[in-house]
């Protein structure tokens, strides 16, 4: 019983950082890991995955054998390219079959 008061009082006092990795502010707004980080983990694992918390932005992942294609193949790319939303940030890594990419909007 004791370690679990311990571990909620961790979990309380210690700072987002510490516990989840380095936090990364983009536009005001806090996320866990920045797009580039995200592509390359998605590369790694060969798998298309969003980020956890994004905090009202949007994410859009895509996979394609160039990185131009992989850019397209993100969710709301067509809506940025008609300037529906903006784009924030960009990360584009090579897996091992193809090209990984993720794109955040505001």
């Amino acid at each position: 019983m004791q370690r679990i008061v311990l571990a909620l009082a961790f979990l309380v006092i210690a700072p987002p950082g510490m516990i989840f990795g380095q936090d990364v502010i983009i536009n005001a707004r806090r996320v866990t890991i920045t797009a580039q980080q995200q592509a390359e983990e998605n590369a790694r694992t060969n798998r298309l995955t969003h980020c956890r918390v994004l905090n009202g932005m949007r994410e859009g992942i895509g996979y394609g054998p160039t990185p131009e294609a992989a850019e397209r193949a993100c969710c709301f790319y067509n809506d940025a390219m008609r300037g529906r939303y903006r784009i924030v940030e960009k990360g584009v890594a090579r897996g091992p079959r193809g090209w990984f990419a993720v794109i955040r909007y505001e």
